[in-house]
């Protein structure tokens, strides 16, 4: 079996399956890709049980009713009476405010598209530090789902301490070979399993480039559930680097958007980029109402989450071992957050099946679509999350499921 660290190289030359809904959503009728993805969608909506229910899996009316049910409640996250935004004051600048305070920064900028406010957070340091050189992982977001955006739009050139499957070491970072201004960290780093350093680990890495002369920023678009790993609380997380960028959908199920904070005089400069990059848009309190909902709704469950998450997996890693199904790999093993990777030597369509067969056979969901990898043929890995939804499985609901699923599995 190959490397994981190849085979997951490879896997992410997708845009991963919970980013964008899986591409159950949208788009032009495509004739028999078409009709899968209504099936896939209609399984999954019609489960009575789920480990995780997508936003995007709603239709238009119930984000509708959704958002009027934001609107209703006793307590509305904004003044419901006071005029709507226009060019990002009202309910955005409530937003913004509401980041910042949660955050722990002077300021704070609602952007439209998290690859807009991360290529102008680091476009702005690249002009800070007079140099464009911005070292990243090569599993990062804007390396692997951004079509070179770094480069071709804002002309900043991309190095790589380290090519393993996680966050680069301080020592990797002190011994690299070439000069960078900006290190950028994404944590959990996704596409490697959704991984995270240690609170220590952290700390050495920013000091090993701070001794460098660079600047740090965090692609935090799932910092939200890192406190539990860290065993600190999201100000003390940010204090480490000079800026961060949050999502607003990954996480807090939010319609869109994302958020730049950091100190005003960075977000007063980012907010003048924003206007340039067509940012500037000119009402968006539908995303930014149901920003301010994920914030109040998702943030405090977060850690009831991540620990669920663990009794998941192991009661994956268990079944699996019980079934007696060969080479398989839940990764990590014991997760860093609520999401986490599972590895099965079968192919994508055979398992992405078995996954739709069980929820319309049973109305249970376990996993959703299943992606191959590079390296060997016939080796495929899917995402699993948890949320408010799984609290209520038991690890014999999980091993139940799972056995359900093996016995519809045709390799």
């Amino acid at each position: 079996m190959a490397d994981i660290n190849e085979q997951v190289r490879g896997a992410a030359a997708h845009d991963g399956p919970e980013d964008t809904g899986q591409g159950e959503t949208g788009g032009a009728d495509r004739g028999p890709e078409d009709a899968a993805r209504l099936r896939r969608l209609a399984a999954w909506r019609g489960s009575a049980r789920a480990l995780w229910r997508a936003p995007m899996d709603r239709t238009l009316g119930e984000q509708l009713a959704e958002l009027a049910a934001l609107a209703a409640a006793e307590e509305p996250a904004a003044d419901l009476d006071g005029p709507v935004d226009i060019y990002g004051d009202g309910i955005v600048a409530v937003l913004e405010r509401r980041v910042a305070e949660v955050l722990g920064t002077e300021a704070a900028a609602y952007f439209p598209t998290g690859t807009m406010a991360q290529q102008i957070a680091l476009r702005c340091w690249a002009g800070r530090t007079g140099s464009p050189t911005v070292a990243l992982h090569p599993l990062a977001h804007p390396e692997v789902h951004e079509r070179g955006a770094l480069t071709t739009v804002s002309g900043l050139r991309t190095v790589h301490p380290t090519n393993e499957p996680r966050l680069p070491t301080a020592e990797e970072i002190r011994g690299f070979d070439e000069p960078f201004g900006t290190l950028m960290l994404e944590l959990p780093l996704r596409d490697a399993g959704f991984v995270l350093p240690t609170w220590e680990e952290l700390e050495a890495v920013v000091a090993a480039a701070r001794e460098r002369d660079a600047v740090v920023h965090f692609d935090g678009a799932r910092l939200w559930e890192c406190t539990s790993r860290f065993g600190r609380e999201l100000p003390e997380i940010t204090a480490l680097a000079d800026s961060v960028y949050v999502s607003f959908y990954k996480t807090l199920g939010g319609i869109s958007g994302a958020a730049l904070a950091g100190s005003a005089s960075f977000v007063e400069e980012a907010r003048a980029w924003r206007h340039r990059y067509g940012g500037q848009i000119f009402q968006q309190f539908p995303a930014a109402l149901s920003a301010l909902g994920g914030l109040d709704r998702e943030l405090p469950a977060l850690p009831s989450y991540v620990a669920h998450a663990r009794t998941v997996a192991g009661a994956l890693a268990e079944g699996f071992a019980e079934a007696g199904t060969g080479w398989f790999r839940v990764h990590p093993e014991e997760p860093h957050t609520h999401q986490f990777q599972v590895w099965l030597p079968y192919g994508a369509d055979a398992l992405t099946e078995a996954s739709v067969r069980l929820a319309e056979e049973t109305d249970v969901t376990l996993f959703r679509r299943w992606f191959a990898a590079d390296g060997p043929p016939g080796v495929s890995f899917t995402e699993v999350t948890v949320a408010r939804e799984a609290l209520e499985w038991t690890a014999a609901d999980v091993k139940a499921a799972l056995a359900a699923f093996l016995e519809r599995v045709n390799p």
